[in-house]
């Protein structure tokens, strides 16, 4: 059970959330907190004094002040306004990612939204109710206002749901729930749309993502060492102890662990070959270096999950301050950061691939022993070379970037957004390339036997070889490499 608004959230509770294997309710003591937020604003409403959004106009038409009988009608043309998103629509678990991350920042008590709202948002992600967001047109400052406006036009009957893999309008569905549209008060427009969970959901998606890539990259590392015959000694503790960075430490720890017991790395101890190629021996610090990228996201992520990023922030009856809370650059630069790690893991994993068809240390040219007839694993590796420098010209930092909008009132932003959808087009790629070695790979140390290896490398190239055969003579890899795609993707592998 997990309680909005008062309870730590962390990305692993917002994914199961969102998956429905933990159950987020409204305890007591956020209701509280919400009502008494909603009091606050209902006070200010009523004042003469000019409050942002509230009782103004938005963005350079802050100096516009409304009166009270037009509050509601300026908050809803906030949404209709705003909804100006572009491109194709997000993935729906994104969407209910955005949902629950807006009501834990809202149950907080700062952002001055009533209680029914709020209710009607959790409705929404309790049965299903996803709205289509388009994927394009946020900058990531005053939050992600496009995004977020779609997201919850439906809460007045505009925009669209998913249903059934196909788009409805809202209004449709909500008559078949038999709910009526919610006319909004004063500040909830602005409560609703202002906010980084755009940029938010991203993260939280991409994370847990690569969570299992960082893993995975460490299995089809240590099983193409294996099939290359390298040495292990690269990854004593030992030698990470006197360059201690924490995600170094980590992949020779779980390097060990990958070679433990394994009679073919053993085998060769003696050979007359002095070091690897920097793919294999420096794995520790390429996968340990973009580790180290993930904790510093995973770090700011989960601060920003429980942090209040709309605008104006309600601290109290006459105290409502106009801030930047809703500025995406604090993720926006990580996400950035992140995203090159997430390449990196490819470039190394297609160094890889590229080593072990050059034929050398008793593995046939190619990965086959008819080449000729027979191309074997020759082009695969065109694949890649190709997403590795796909993934390269992702690598652009757009919060190295900045336009100016709202006739310069919003004079720098973030374009976080961005940051965050490459980020996950990238861990996409490394799902493609990782696949790619792992076929590599399984198809190396089928000429290693009958040396046996780690019971964990012995697991994962029994899953490879109930989906995928041994490539004994040319045939369409395609299948095989899509099914391996999928097995990644399905997070199939034991990754320890």
């Amino acid at each position: 059970m997990f309680n909005y608004g008062t309870d730590h959230l962390t990305i692993e509770k917002v994914i199961a959330i969102s998956r429905g294997s933990i159950k987020a309710i409204l305890s007591s003591e956020a209701i509280k907190k919400v009502n008494e937020s909603r009091s606050r604003v209902e006070t200010i409403a009523n004042n003469n004094k000019a409050v942002y959004g509230v009782n103004t106009g938005f963005g350079p038409l802050c100096d516009v002040q409304i009166t009270p009988k037009e509050t509601s009608k300026l908050q809803e043309n906030l949404l209709l306004t705003h909804a100006v998103g572009v491109g194709k629509p997000i993935e729906k678990e994104l969407s209910k990612l955005m949902m629950i991350c807006k009501v834990h920042a809202l149950c907080q008590g700062f952002s001055g939204i009533r209680l029914s709202v709020i209710e009607r948002i959790i409705y929404f992600i309790e049965n299903d109710l996803l709205p289509v967001v388009p994927e394009q047109g946020s900058v990531g400052a005053s939050g992600d206002l496009a995004p977020l406006s779609h997201l919850f036009l439906p809460l007045l009957g505009e925009g669209e749901f998913w249903a059934d893999g196909n788009i409805v309008p809202a209004i449709d569905i909500l008559n078949k729930h038999r709910l009526e549209p919610i006319q909004l008060q004063a500040k909830e427009g602005l409560a609703l749309i202002n906010g980084t969970q755009f940029i938010l959901a991203h993260a939280i998606l991409g994370l847990n993502k690569m969570a299992y890539l960082l893993d995975l990259a460490d299995v089809a590392g240590a099983m193409s060492i294996e099939g290359y015959q390298g040495s292990a000694s690269p990854f004593k503790d030992a030698l990470h102890q006197i360059r201690p960075f924490k995600g170094n430490l980590k992949v020779a720890k779980r390097m060990r662990m990958l070679f433990k017991d394994s009679e073919n790395i053993t085998s060769h101890e003696t050979c007359a070959r002095v070091q690897d190629p920097y793919s294999m021996r420096c794995i520790p610090q390429v996968h340990g270096a973009s580790r180290n990228a993930f904790y510093h996201l995973e770090e700011l992520t989960e601060i920003e999950l429980n942090s209040v990023t709309d605008n104006p922030i309600i601290l109290s009856e006459t105290e409502a301050i106009s801030g930047g809370n809703f500025h995406g650059q604090p993720l926006a630069m990580a996400l950035d950061y992140a995203s090159i790690a997430a390449s990196e893991l490819g470039n190394i994993a297609d160094r890889r691939c590229y080593l072990l068809i050059e034929g050398k240390f008793g593995l046939p040219r190619l990965l086959t022993e008819a080449g000729g007839l027979n191309s074997g694993f020759m082009i695969p590796q065109y694949t890649t070379a190709a997403l590795v420098t796909e993934n390269k010209s992702l690598c652009f930092p757009p919060s190295a970037d900045s336009i100016p909008t709202s006739l310069g009132q919003e004079d720098h932003v973030s374009m976080g957004s961005i940051s965050g959808r490459k980020f996950n087009q990238i861990l996409e790629n490394i799902e493609k390339i990782l696949a790619i070695e792992l076929m590599y790979a399984a198809q190396a140390l089928e000429f290693r036997r009958p040396n046996t290896f780690s019971v964990l490398i012995e697991d994962n190239f029994k899953i490879i070889r109930k989906h995928v055969d041994k490539l004994e003579e040319d045939r369409l890899l395609k299948d095989d490499i899509n099914t391996l795609i999928a097995l990644v993707k399905n997070q199939s592998f034991n990754v320890g």
